[in-house]
């Protein structure tokens, strides 16, 4: 493999390692917000003994994600050097508002959220809760608006200092708000979502199956299920919003999604198919016009192609195809599963219906495939672009670097990040076998 190849696999290893840990992390915070929340106004115990649950679940997560984030910054300045020196007062304005203004918030009220039950006042906790949840989600915003930068750049100039070309901010505002960035927030907050409501559908549905912690488990699963379906529908309203804005910003992308070859002409939406890239051709089973109609309300209305733009400015059109459709197919299977569960407990079937708690327990792996293949999907489509229309990726590498070293650099990640999993794995299943504990001390401290 050349260096190119080997230093994007290497940085898609180390990134979709990662992006285990956020998706969860602000899904959960959010179904914490509400559980404890519940507790406040219901003064039930039942809703003190899941939020304490879950917050230990949480816990291991956030560990983890800060763990697995930091190596991504080191990979900037080692892999891709050319392409830190051009964005760089682009990015080191997003990150280092993602660390001052998120981070520390996240992480300086957690420290209340896992060990501060009977040290402060119920609201006082309940507050903590809300600020780590909203520092989870703020902390998203600035590393979507870094790359929607890349997708969609605006709000700068280009300037060349010592031979060397770099983007420098003239609007930051321009920079935060660029064309892609409310489209990519919002499909990221939805998918976060559905994975920390469908994280907890798994455990609770595995719990009823087992007939453990009964009333905890159903009573986990109503929020997880009222969240699920709120962010499954809203993830199909976001995901249509961004494909009419790639339209506009990255038609070749979007041309790749549906393997739409002539040059400008109306385009239907495959529900599957094969991409001959050579013949440049698309086969499989297609709705005629409804791309076209989703763009523009009109199932004659052109859309750009990808014999628009030369072979060398075209993404991998059947890789991005085939992971851009799985991805879509996972989300209406979401959807399915989600209105299928709300539909049980409003007929007060759920908790008897077997065969869909057995899918809740597995389907916890659904969003986070799709998540993966979401993102993966937007990286590969805007190839052979780093920074869409101003840098090419091969263009973006470090000089310094050779094969060989990026070869061992990977294996010793991939060594670090599979004992990384499995410990995390080992301590997930503990916490989840030995079920939610009350602590009889810590209760009566809250009580008082």
């Amino acid at each position: 493999m050349n260096l190119e190849i080997l230093s994007r696999l290497q940085f898609g290893i180390t990134i979709g390692f990662h992006y285990i840990f956020p998706p969860m992390s602000i899904g959960l915070a959010l179904i914490l917000v509400i559980m404890e929340g519940l507790y406040l106004k219901t003064g039930k115990t039942l809703y003190h003994e899941m939020t304490r649950f879950w917050v230990r679940i949480f816990g291991l997560i956030f560990v983890l994600g800060v763990a697995s984030g930091i190596v991504m910054e080191f990979q900037f300045g080692t892999n891709w050097a050319t392409y830190s020196r051009f964005v760089g007062d682009v990015f080191g304005s997003a990150l280092a508002a993602e660390g001052v203004f998120a981070f520390f918030l996240e992480s300086g009220f957690l420290a209340i959220l896992l060990f501060g039950w009977n040290k402060v006042k119920p609201r006082t906790h309940f507050i903590s809760t809300i600020l780590v949840a909203f520092g989870a989600h703020f902390s998203a915003i600035w590393i979507v608006v870094a790359n929607s930068w890349q997708q969609t750049p605006t709000g700068h100039h280009i300037v060349n200092t010592g031979g060397t070309a770099r983007a420098e901010i003239v609007d930051f505002w321009q920079v935060v708000f660029n064309p892609s960035f409310l489209d990519r927030i919002s499909h990221v907050y939805m998918g976060a979502w559905q994975a920390g409501a469908f994280f907890v559908l798994s455990v609770g549905a595995f719990y009823v199956l087992k007939k453990k912690h009964l009333d905890f488990a159903k009573a986990s699963m109503k929020i997880a299920l009222a969240v699920a379906v709120v962010a499954s529908i809203l993830q199909l309203v976001t995901g249509h919003s961004s494909a009419a804005t790639l339209a506009e910003t990255q038609p070749a992308k979007l041309a790749a999604f549906e393997g739409h070859y002539p040059a400008s002409a109306p385009a239907g939406l495959y529900l599957f198919g094969w991409v001959d890239e050579e013949d440049e051709t698309t086969t499989g089973v297609r709705i005629p016009g409804l791309l076209s109609f989703m763009i523009d309300f009109d199932t004659e209305t052109p859309v750009t192609g990808l014999k628009a733009f030369p072979p060398e400015d075209r993404p991998p059109v059947n890789l991005v195809f085939q992971s851009y459709h799985i991805m879509v197919a996972i989300g209406f299977l979401l959807i399915l599963l989600a209105l299928l569960g709300a539909i049980g407990w409003w007929r007060g079937r759920l908790f008897d219906t077997r065969w869909l708690l057995k899918i809740f327990v597995f389907a916890v792996l659904l969003p986070h495939i799709a998540n993966q293949l979401g993102w993966f999907s937007a990286e590969v489509g805007r190839q052979p672009w780093i920074v869409y229309g101003l840098l090419r990726t091969s263009e973006a590498l470090s000089v310094s670097v050779g094969p060989g070293q990026v070869i061992t650099s990977l294996i010793l990640f991939a060594i670090i990040y599979l004992l990384l999993f499995a410990l995390f794995i080992y301590l997930l299943n503990e916490k989840i076998r030995h079920g939610p504990i009350i602590d009889t001390a810590i209760e009566k401290g809250i009580a008082a």
